[in-house]
């Protein structure tokens, strides 16, 4: 007996009922899945009007499951690379931009317990905050603060 095939939207609903995608992601998702005679943009110009499917919502998705281990220019990096709106992604970078030296901190102390002993270990520490999206204005910020706060 053949297995039943689910129609469209109701992949797209269980798509969003996992997580947040944005609509170029769901749209890649769903192209694996059409028949003839299905209409993709249809379907996900119905969950958009129905608001199932929000590119502010998926932004700030992205951004609360990323902050925590990445810096800014990594994450904005990932919103474009999704297709959003550039209005969503400045608020976006408004938003970020007040707390990247305390996440870069964070980050930093978490991998790094103690303080370098030489130069070599100060630009290892730097380019791992690089690597992870973070400014060099963070960067160096991060690098300033001394590692006995942690124990406070």
């Amino acid at each position: 007996m053949k297995k039943p095939t689910i129609s469209l939207k109701a992949r797209a609903l269980r798509y969003l009922s996992m997580r947040e995608h944005s609509r170029m992601e769901l749209e890649r998702k769903l192209a694996r899945y059409v028949e003839e005679g299905d209409d993709v943009g249809a379907v996900l110009d119905f969950l958009e009007a129905a608001k199932y499917l929000s590119g502010e919502r998926f932004s700030e998705s992205l951004v609360n499951r990323r902050q925590a281990r990445f810096g800014n220019n990594r994450i904005l990096a990932e919103l474009q690379s999704h297709g959003l709106d550039a209005q969503d992604i400045e608020n976006v970078k408004e938003e970020l931009k007040e707390s990247e030296v305390e996440r870069a901190v964070q980050v930093l102390h978490r991998k790094f317990r103690h303080a370098p002993q030489d130069h070599q270990e100060k630009m290892k520490q730097a380019a791992f905050l690089q690597q992870r999206g973070f400014s060099s204005r963070a960067t160096q910020a991060a690098m300033r603060v001394s590692r006995d706060e942690d124990d406070e």
